[in-house]
C-alpha cells in the first residue's frame, strides 16, 4: 500500500481525481478507479468527484503497482563481504536498489537474485534448507544516485535479524557528502518531520504536521571556500532524508538534481553522496561488524580541484577525519 497526505495548493476548486492525476501526478484517473483504497478531505471520507479547495487537507491510500516477478540477472557487483547468511556490496552510483515503475530490470535486487540462482545451479554448492528471503534479502535502500554500502540477507531468518536492527535504530550508517555551501556550524543535528512535497510527488520536504520524524547528525570535516565536506549520520531512514536536511540547512548536496542547483564550478557533477561506513551485528556474531567503502573517484576529482583552489589539506587527509564511532 502507498499513501499521500498534504495540503491542497493551487489550483483549488478542482475535482479530487483531477487534482491527483494532473497536479500531484500520483495516479491516473483510471488507476484511481482500480487502486484507490481510501480518500479523505479534512478527515472525512471523500469520493473522487469531490471538489477540492485550496487549504484542504487531503489524505489518500492506494494499492501499490503490482510488479512483475523478480527476474534474476547476471550483473557484476562489488562485493565487500559475503558469508552463508549475508552479503555486503558497494552499490555503484546509478544502480536502482529495488525494481519499481520504469526500472523493472538492472536493479541491485535483480543482481542479487541472479547470484542466488547461480548458487542453486552450481553442482558444487551445498543446498540450503533455509527459507529464502523476500525482495532478494534487501533490508534497506540507497537512492539511485547514492553510492556505497548496502547489506542483504540470504535467508528469511537472517533478513528479519537484520531488519530488526534497522527498525530499532541500532545500525550505524555514515555518509560522506560534499555540500555546495558552508554549513552554519562545525556540527549539529537536524530534527523534524518530513513528508511528500504536495507540489511535486518526486520530492520530500519538512512539514509541520503529518509525515514522519527524521533525524540527522552532521559534522564538517573540511571547508573549501564555499564548499564543505561533511560526515552525515542519519538516525532515521526516510526517503531522501539527507538530501532534504542539507537543503533545509541551506547547504544542498553538490550535484543533487532534485534539491540543488547546477553548480558553476562543477556543472557536470553528479550527486556527491556516498554511504561510506556501516556497523551492524551479523547473524551468529557476538559483536557488531564495521564495513567501510573507499571514497569514490568522483569525490576525489572534485576534492582535488577544491584543494588546488582553496586549501592546503589533501583529500586523503580530509577523508581520514571521518569519526570512528
Amino acid at each position: 500500500m502507498e499513501s499521500f497526505e498534504g495540503i491542497v495548493g493551487e489550483p483549488g476548486n478542482v475535482r479530487l481525481d483531477v487534482y491527483v492525476s494532473e497536479t500531484l501526478k500520483l495516479l491516473s484517473r483510471s488507476q484511481l478507479k482500480t487502486r484507490l483504497i481510501s480518500a479523505t478531505v479534512n478527515g472525512r471520507p471523500a469520493k473522487p468527484s469531490r471538489t477540492l479547495r485550496e487549504g484542504d487537507r487531503l489524505a489518500l491510500s492506494w494499492n501499490a503497482e503490482t510488479p512483475p516477478g523478480l527476474e534474476p540477472e547476471v550483473i557484476p557487483l562489488k562485493v565487500l563481504y559475503e558469508d552463508d547468511r549475508v552479503i555486503v556490496v558497494d552499490k555503484a552510483q546509478g544502480m536502482v536498489t529495488h525494481p519499481a515503475h520504469g526500472n523493472w530490470r538492472g536493479t541491485l535486487a535483480n543482481a542479487l537474485a541472479g547470484r542466488s540462482s547461480a548458487r542453486r545451479v552450481d553442482p558444487g554448492a551445498v543446498e540450503s534448507e533455509a527459507r529464502p528471503p523476500d525482495r532478494a534479502g534487501i533490508v534497506h535502500r540507497l537512492d539511485k544516485d547514492t553510492s556505497g554500502l548496502l547489506i542483504a540477507a540470504k535467508d528469511a531468518e537472517a533478513q528479519e535479524f537484520l531488519s530488526a536492527q534497522f527498525r530499532d535504530r541500532r545500525v550505524l550508517k555514515e555518509y560522506l557528502a560534499l555540500c555546495s555551501r558552508p554549513l552554519p556550524a562545525p556540527s549539529g543535528r537536524v530534527e523534524g518531520r518530513m513528508g511528500r512535497d504536495p507540489r511535486d510527488r518526486k520530492r520530500f520536504c519538512p512539514v509541520e504536521e503529518g509525515g514522519k520524524t527524521a533525524v540527522t547528525d552532521w559534522k564538517v570535516l573540511e571547508r573549501y571556500g564555499p564548499y564543505s565536506l561533511v560526515a552525515l549520520r542519519p538516525r532515521t531512514g526516510r526517503t531522501h532524508q539527507l538530501r532534504v536536511h542539507m537543503k533545509a540547512l541551506g547547504c544542498p548536496i553538490l550535484g543533487d538534481p532534485l534539491y540543488g542547483r547546477r553548480d558553476p564550478r562543477f556543472p557536470d557533477a553528479t550527486l556527491m553522496l556516498h554511504a561510506r561506513r556501516l556497523r551492524i551485528l551479523l547473524p551468529g556474531r557476538a559483536e557488531p561488524s564495521t564495513f567501510t567503502s573507499e571514497v569514490p573517484k568522483r569525490f576525489l576529482r572534485v576534492l582535488a580541484a577544491l584543494r588546488a583552489e582553496f586549501s592546503e589539506c589533501s583529500q586523503d587527509e580530509a577523508c581520514s577525519k571521518l569519526p570512528e564511532s
